[in-house]
């Protein structure tokens, strides 16, 4: 008998052990953070219940809160611009580490403040990460004074389907609303069979949607003169997000007369994010920069 109570000790031990070991969140060495909305509290809901937690390290998911996680700018260096950044993960996951506060802190370093977004994963509830991003650049906005920014050189960064959705608060809401230049890397914009991430649209929409649906969240098809310079940067050989579905983009927004740069590596594949690894680390990071230093 006192075997068995003892084993069961243990098994209860573990399965607590293992339960909080779930729910534990990586630190993100923000200076600031700010709870945009809940579930119960935001527009619409994504229909996910619980808290956050981190499938793997920094790879969080059942995300049912919007959060941003401020790194001010290095005053001594301070430009005035801000970049809310929508981390990828096909929009079942977010890559909080490589597409997050790594990329925040490069550049608050360069003094730019970065606003990293734990968006509430879409669950198939479209309208949900974009009412997310659109309310955190209206809150940029607001504090931008408070933090030192301007308040017309808020931009937006996204990576993969983080990429989907900075393209999306380029394009959709109300032009006031919209960022004031987008940085895609890698991104999810396209929904041809051919030249999309097909597991984005299908978390973004719903396994049933119809390519009408798509069509409506297709960048390529809804760009317009009121589209905000963007840059796009991204690896030839990704094998997950076609390069294909950048360049389409690209021409689209050139159409329509809106100031865009794309650079293209000849490798690197899909994911790097702000990764030493990549090895075109530094050259993406000085383009960006200078296109960042001639926006007007």
């Amino acid at each position: 008998m006192k075997k068995l109570i003892l084993t069961m000790a243990i098994l209860g031990a573990s399965l607590l052990s293992a339960e909080a070991q779930e729910k534990t969140r990586t630190p993100l060495f923000e200076d600031e953070k700010i709870v945009i909305w809940n579930n119960d509290k935001a527009p619409h809901s994504n229909g996910l219940t619980g808290e956050a937690y981190e499938a793997s390290k920094h790879r969080l998911v059942n995300t049912t809160e919007a959060v941003m996680y401020i790194y001010h700018a290095d005053k001594a260096k301070a430009t005035g611009q801000s970049v809310v950044i929508c981390p990828g993960g096909g929009y079942g996951k977010l890559s909080m580490d490589q597409e997050g506060y790594l990329m925040a802190q490069w550049l608050a370093k360069n003094g730019i403040t970065g606003v990293v977004l734990e968006y509430r994963l879409p669950n198939g509830h479209k309208e949900v990460p974009l009412e997310d991003a659109v309310e955190a650049i209206r809150i940029v906005r607001k504090k931008a004074k408070k933090w030192g920014l301007d308040s017309a050189k808020v931009g937006i960064m996204g990576f993969s389907a983080g990429g989907h959705l900075a393209a999306s608060a380029s394009n959709i809401p109300a032009v006031e609303d919209r960022p004031n230049y987008s940085i895609l890397f890698y991104p999810v914009l396209t929904a041809g069979d051919f030249n999309t991430h097909k597991g984005s649209f299908r978390n973004l929409l719903g396994k049933k949607h119809t390519e009408a649906e798509a069509d409506e969240w297709a960048m390529d098809k809804i760009a317009s003169e009121q589209t905000p310079p963007t840059i796009l940067i991204l690896s030839d050989d990704d094998t997950t997000v076609p390069a294909a579905g950048s360049a389409l983009y690209y021409a689209a927004l050139r159409y329509h007369g809106v100031k865009a740069a794309m650079y293209v590596f000849p490798e690197g594949g899909h994911g790097w994010g702000n990764y030493d690894r990549f090895s075109y680390q530094k050259e993406w990071q000085h383009l960006l920069l200078r296109w960042l230093s001639e926006l007007k």
